[in-house]
């Protein structure tokens, strides 16, 4: 198991351009209700602005002429983040990894961060990582969080994205079909219904 872990983030190093965003995107869309939830749970922000940022990477995918300005959504995403410190709610945790793969996410998109989707890779695997041990009493061995059941599914998501991107398009159609393989569960990537 430890050696899919591996092999998945040596996969997604591997993603370019066009690719990598997508993948982004795709995992993004799962982990977004976290932090919509987190919001409406704590008042904490408005959770639009998430929405809108990455209903704009979507159109950047699927309308390669698309004009965004990605300096204002990561301004606009940056001033949404949660302080853990602020919070004695457990979803502030997976909030901050849905902020820190969006900004991971255009970073990527803008250049900045070849690595974008290797971050929110990880960051997703993590939350459900954290997940996983922060909803147990007991102390819970690493080979316990690798075959637990929610971190199974969300290798298998990766790993069935992976061979996707690795034979389709870049076109609008592509996206939609990114979007319905992230939503088609109904549950975020730590089990909580969308």
């Amino acid at each position: 198991m430890l050696t899919k872990k591996l092999n998945i983030f040596q996969q997604v190093r591997e993603l370019e351009g066009w690719h990598a965003v997508a993948f982004s995107a795709t995992l993004l869309e799962r982990m977004l209700p976290n932090y919509v939830l987190f919001c409406d749970a704590t008042e904490f922000a408005d959770p639009a602005q998430y929405r809108n940022s990455l209903n704009a990477i979507w159109e950047w995918l699927a309308v390669p002429k698309a004009k965004i300005n990605f300096t204002a959504q990561l301004e606009k995403i940056e001033e949404l983040v949660p302080d853990a410190s602020d919070f004695d709610n457990y979803g502030v945790y997976p909030a901050i990894d849905v902020a820190m793969s969006m900004s991971a996410c255009i970073l990527l998109i803008q250049g900045e961060d070849p690595q974008g989707a290797v971050v929110v890779s990880k960051l997703s695997q993590g939350g459900v990582e954290a997940f996983i041990e922060a909803s147990t009493d007991k102390n819970i061995s690493e080979m316990e969080i690798k075959q637990h059941p929610l971190m199974q599914w969300e290798i298998e998501t990766q790993r069935e994205l992976l061979i996707f991107l690795s034979k389709c398009p870049k076109n609008s159609d592509s996206c939609k079909h990114l979007k319905q393989l992230a939503t088609s569960e109904g549950m975020t990537n730590i089990g909580l219904e969308i």
